[in-house]
């Protein structure tokens, strides 16, 4: 004799979806991915631009307008190819972004570089440590935004990647990665985490919490800390006499 199937719960409506492994959400669901906001990004580039504005025009690479405009052109080409949450993975896209933060590297260091050559050679913001002062931190928060920005495009293959997955060797490694046990699920690093590494990177001149695994993140991250250290010791120092 066949055994018959007993007829499967029904409800007010009719018969019950099931919500086990052959259900909504079973292995037909996907997660969504969920980009980074774009507009702390957005707004650390344009706060770099103004600080390139606020500049004497011997410490600048380029007349006054052009590395502002050369970023700006870049910040558009960004936000229009990806808009909304940062998610896209693109090799164009890629290759704007990290041509963003070379151009705000390169324009951070050289006014370091020509900073301390005015200190050096007494220099026109030297004559006066109240402008001296201003200058010099003035350069420094640009250091410290650039990279902070270049942290950000270059670690785990940037944000649109890391939206996507998170590497198990990345080139930072946070504390929430190096302890799971005290981080949220699924948690990545977002731009506070590389504002904050940069900032840290630029006051104490090392390492504190996030830890630099590849080549690159340590030459970076020793870049900075040198660039910072010129900064803050010639300027402080530089002050001090003119006040004496």
């Amino acid at each position: 004799m066949s055994r018959e199937h007993a007829p499967g719960p029904t409800g007010p409506t009719g018969p019950i979806e099931p919500t086990g492994p052959t259900g909504p959400t079973g292995p037909e669901r996907r997660d969504e991915v969920v980009g980074e906001a774009r507009w702390p990004m957005a707004t650390a580039v344009v706060a770099a631009m103004v600080l390139t504005l606020l500049l004497p025009d011997d410490l600048r690479l380029a007349p006054v307008w052009v590395l502002p405009s050369v970023e700006g052109l870049l910040l558009l080409a960004l936000i229009a190819g990806d808009p909304g949450r940062i998610d896209r993975r693109s090799s164009a896209l890629r290759t704007v972004a990290v041509a963003l933060v070379g151009v705000l590297a390169l324009g951070a260091v050289w006014s370091t570089v020509q900073l301390v050559d005015d200190i050096i050679h007494d220099g026109a913001e030297t004559a006066s440590a109240t402008s001296l002062l201003q200058t010099g931190g003035t350069v420094w928060a640009g250091t410290v935004l650039a990279f902070s920005l270049l942290y950000f495009e270059l670690d785990s293959g940037g944000p649109g990647a890391r939206a996507h997955h998170m590497p198990a060797a990345p080139a930072l490694a946070f504390p929430q990665q190096l302890s799971p046990e005290i981080s949220p699920p699924d948690w990545r690093p977002r731009f506070v985490d590389y504002l904050y590494l940069g900032l840290t990177n630029a006051t104490a001149f090392s390492p504190t919490d996030v830890m630099p695994l590849a080549p690159w993140a340590k030459i970076a991250m020793a870049v900075q800390s040198l660039v910072s250290l010129l900064i803050l010791g010639l300027v402080v120092a530089r002050a001090v006499n003119v006040l004496a």
